[in-house]
């Protein structure tokens, strides 16, 4: 629960620093001309919905199982941080690479330069505190001695590492808008705007590749990591009436949501009572070391038998 309040927070303080900084853009790129800044506007704009998709993913995934969803909505914070995705690349990275070809096409001269730095050093600002809230929600649900690169990598909440790569390309695309600003005046030359606009494009676009490649895997379907996989085999073999196992099956339906598929082979001596007060006793265990593992399937069997047939 309390990473999931972490993230909400990460969501909310990103679209309340969104919101703010597309409007100033949008009047800074309105007065002085600039394709970098217009970019930039819309790339604000496009984080502010996107961060209301993840939240809207949020709540839906929260929704208890019924009758047609047995497994409950878990999956649905993953098909929207896919939405995401595509959004970022289309119209984000899209939108800002047609604004700086056309501006390198049609060039105009940059008026009132003032205004952008203003604007930009302004939302370096709030933008810089959206990453911090997200960087804080991604360490919550981390382990303290995993990479920054490996954090985004292991993640299984797009609500996190989404934010987190958004507001992280926010910032460098904030940094290519003032330098593309800062040129094309210094130089008077409007190319170095368009060529920023580009530029910002480019990186919205590898941004949601990066978030499309991770948001597929989860929706096909992940296992947990090689090191937990081998922490709950070692649970198993724990349990004293346990003779022997399969590997452990899993798959995360959401980000603390695993589902876990047990072959065990059980003591021949043992009663059937003997055997559901093992599986109980198993099941526990489990869910004392690893409390996202919300479902447990354990099927009892002769695997020496299983392994002969």
């Amino acid at each position: 629960m309390a990473d999931s309040n972490a993230s909400k927070l990460s969501l909310y303080g990103g679209i309340a620093a969104n919101i703010a900084i597309a409007v100033s853009k949008f009047v800074a790129a309105y007065f002085t001309g600039s394709s970098a800044m217009l970019s930039e506007a819309i790339h604000s704009l496009v984080d502010t919905s996107n961060s209301g998709l993840l939240l809207y993913g949020t709540h839906q995934s929260q929704r208890p199982p019924d009758a047609e969803h047995p497994f409950g909505h878990s999956k649905e914070l993953y098909f929207w941080g896919l939405i995401v995705a595509v959004l970022i690349f289309a119209i984000g990275g899209g939108m800002s690479f047609y604004e700086g070809i056309k501006h390198i096409q049609h060039p105009e001269p940059l008026e009132s330069a003032g205004w952008n730095y203003v604007v930009l050093g302004i939302s370096l600002l709030f933008e810089g505190l959206a990453f911090y809230l997200s960087i804080k929600a991604l360490l919550a649900q981390s382990s303290a001695d995993v990479g920054f690169v490996k954090m985004l990598r292991t993640s299984k909440d797009p609500a996190v590492f989404a934010s987190v790569m958004e507001n992280l390309a926010a910032l460098i695309g904030l940094l290519l808008a003032m330098a593309g600003v800062f040129f094309g005046h210094l130089l008077n030359n409007p190319y170095y705007d368009g060529a920023a606009s580009i530029a910002i494009g480019l990186l919205l676009m590898l941004v949601a590749v990066f978030l499309v490649n991770r948001t597929k895997g989860l929706l096909v379907g992940t296992g947990v990591d090689a090191a937990t996989l081998a922490n709950l085999e070692r649970i198993a073999r724990a349990e004293p009436r346990v003779r022997d196992i399969r590997s452990p099956l899993t798959m995360y339906l959401g980000p603390n949501d695993v589902m876990l598929a047990l072959d065990v082979d059980f003591a021949d001596d043992l009663t059937s009572g003997e055997v559901a007060a093992a599986v109980e006793h198993l099941q526990d265990a489990i869910r004392v070391e690893h409390p996202e593992v919300k479902r447990i399937f354990i099927e009892a069997k002769n695997l020496a038998k299983a392994a002969g047939e």
